[in-house]
């Protein structure tokens, strides 16, 4: 009998689980439906956290769910498909990754070059030349199967949590700085007459981005560093992979990454757009280093 009673205290004193996840324990309700819910599927209100679902339909309230609408964990606006923006980044991938398949003459438009032909010939393509839109075309242009399906995969993966978190125009943001990051360090670093390719440099800035958002939640951030260590072996460790778009993209995912989940509240779009501009401000500096020294 004792033991049955004290059984009984233990199961009653136990921290209830997320109605979503009911394997994760949370002391959080939502302040509208007082269901607990978890880090993951709290959405910060203008009090507490609220539910998913008490955010899609206005909770009962009477108002229009837009009325006053609660944000995600980084002040972006809740979306019907948290997956939206991810999807679309794929489609353009693919998209051009079948059109370069098609007609291989694209290919040469679209990829990241210094200058092209080396000299002691005249150059008349590249960034140097002015053809400034490859360091963007190079981000969503790839060559090989295997390589536009790891990076789609990585995509799917990654961006999905990041764009329910950060909202559609943050996650943009961070995408395609972090792109350009790993495209300006390409560009800086790389001989003037390499020629690069791939959404790599993207990807890794969503690495950086989700180890800042983990690192918010206080999850366990040892799945997400191994996955990265692998990830920057395998890109010193193999041939032929632009190391600089990996580690530029990298670094403008953490920075950003950063901003987008720590920016205080009264100033969290300055403080979030203004990290961003700086990061852009960093790649057209690098950019036009590069450029006066190829030119």
């Amino acid at each position: 009998m004792d033991d049955q009673a004290a059984g009984g205290r233990q199961d009653a004193q136990r921290v209830p689980g997320c109605y979503r996840h009911p394997d994760r324990e949370t002391g959080v309700r939502c302040t509208r439906c007082e269901r607990p819910i978890c880090p993951e599927c709290m959405i910060e209100a203008s009090v507490g956290f609220q539910c998913p679902e008490c955010v899609r339909g206005g909770g009962g309230t009477g108002h229009a769910p837009s009325a006053s609408m609660p944000r995600t964990l980084a002040g972006g606006t809740i979306a019907a498909d948290p997956r939206l923006v991810t999807k679309i980044l794929i489609g353009i991938n693919v998209a051009v990754f079948l059109a370069v398949t098609i007609e291989r003459s694209l290919l040469s438009d679209l990829y990241l070059v210094g200058a092209w032909p080396p000299a002691p010939f005249t150059p008349h393509q590249g960034v140097a030349d002015g053809e400034w839109y490859r360091l963007v075309t190079s981000m969503f242009t790839h060559e090989e199967i295997w390589h536009i399906g790891f990076n789609m995969l990585s995509l799917w993966l990654l961006g999905g949590p990041l764009e329910q978190h950060l909202g559609r125009a943050r996650y943009l943001a961070l995408y395609l700085i972090s792109g350009l990051a790993g495209s300006a360090l390409t560009y800086l670093l790389a001989g003037g007459g390499t020629a690069s390719l791939g959404a790599s440099g993207a990807v890794f800035g969503l690495f950086g981005a989700t180890a800042m958002l983990m690192r918010r939640l206080r999850y366990d951030m040892r799945p997400i560093i191994a996955l990265l260590v692998i990830n920057l072996v395998i890109t010193f460790s193999w041939e032929g992979i632009a190391w600089q778009a990996h580690i530029g993209g990298l670094v403008a995912g953490v920075v950003i990454g950063y901003a987008m989940v720590h920016a205080p509240r009264e100033r969290r779009a300055l403080v979030q757009y203004g990290t961003c501009a700086l990061v852009l401000g960093a790649v057209v500096l690098l950019t036009l280093v590069r450029t006066a020294q190829l030119t």
